[in-house]
């Protein structure tokens, strides 16, 4: 009987960038940092969307949900980066990686289709804008989150599962900077065409999917602005559709240049300041992106320091 060098994996090591010893300090604050302007700015935006009267609106409905989907999504990544930093142990159990990787990717379809349900609302209300009020009634708005929330479960459980039911073998360090589905991959034994097929049709369904549903929204929207007689009506119709599109392209542009080159290269460095740019970078610039291009929500926001200080 042949004698295999199979190993029982009970644990990962989490490399993150050990391979820079001398600037753990300095990782340690500016991540710090960076997880605390996401809960402040996307919390901010939870509070404002649901306190002030005038921005109780789908849109701003739609964002509310987007920031909160943003402070889990990160919140599943971040505290435990800052703590293999911290305390210098990067060591996280099968189990722990399995729920890491299981979150990471419905929290990143969810946050997928409500880009794609935000596109649909601005379409609707510059397309449509007689029939807004019917379409995108409460009702409607509730569904679509709540569908945007479990579309990926179901499929995600169980390609979580099979990942995690084959064995792993050779080294248990994952050079990333968590449990991702490509350097995971990497560490699994024996065939892994299944695993790795399944991971383009995540990109297909997952993501090109509501991407190309975004831009026929847009597409449509384009036409329809470009009818409007007057500059005015056609730069105000553009405006509100600005920071969706700025937000689009940064989590649409990093995540899918991220996960290409994790497929299409081994290369740590590369593909760890990819994942630290759409898991981290992209949900701390969101909130500024929503809040400084946006008049009414400026307005409110003001609104809300004003009240807060009368009160002190």
């Amino acid at each position: 009987m042949a004698i295999t060098n199979l190993t029982i994996m009970e644990e990962f090591i989490l490399l993150g960038f050990s391979e820079y010893p001398n600037v753990q300090g300095f990782l340690f604050v500016l991540f710090l940092f960076i997880y605390i302007s996401i809960l402040l700015g996307n919390g901010l935006i939870i509070i404002i969307t649901n306190v002030e009267l005038a921005l109780q609106t789908p849109m701003y409905y739609f964002l509310g949900n987007f920031s909160f989907v943003e402070i889990c999504y990160t919140s599943n990544i971040l505290p435990r980066m800052l703590v293999n930093i911290w305390r210098q142990k990067r060591n996280i159990s099968l189990l722990s990686c399995a729920a890491q990787l299981c979150f990471f990717l419905m929290l990143a379809v969810t946050e997928s289709f409500l880009l794609a349900v935000m596109a649909y609302d601005r379409y609707v209300a510059i397309c449509k804008p007689l029939y807004y009020p019917i379409i995108m009634n409460q009702r409607i708005c509730v569904h679509m989150v709540l569908g945007a929330w479990v579309i990926g479960i179901p499929f995600f459980i169980g390609q979580t599962y099979q990942v995690f039911s084959g064995p792993f073998c050779g080294s248990n360090k994952l050079n990333h900077i968590f449990c991702d589905l490509p350097p995971l991959l990497r560490l699994a034994c024996g065939d892994t065409s299944g695993d790795e097929f399944f991971l383009y049709v995540d990109c297909v369904l997952f993501a090109l999917l509501p991407f190309l549903m975004i831009l026929m929204s847009y597409i449509r929207i384009l036409s329809t602005v470009l009818k409007i007689p007057s500059t005015t009506g056609r730069s105000k119709a553009f405006s509100t559709c600005s920071s969706h599109i700025m937000v689009v392209c940064l989590f649409y542009g990093s995540g899918l240049i991220a996960y290409f080159q994790s497929i299409s290269s081994s290369s740590g460095s590369i593909e760890k300041i990819f994942s630290v740019f759409y898991t981290i970078v992209t949900p701390m610039i969101n909130p500024m992106i929503y809040s400084l291009r946006n008049k009414d929500f400026i307005t409110a926001m003001k609104k809300l320091f004003s009240k807060w200080e009368d009160k002190e």
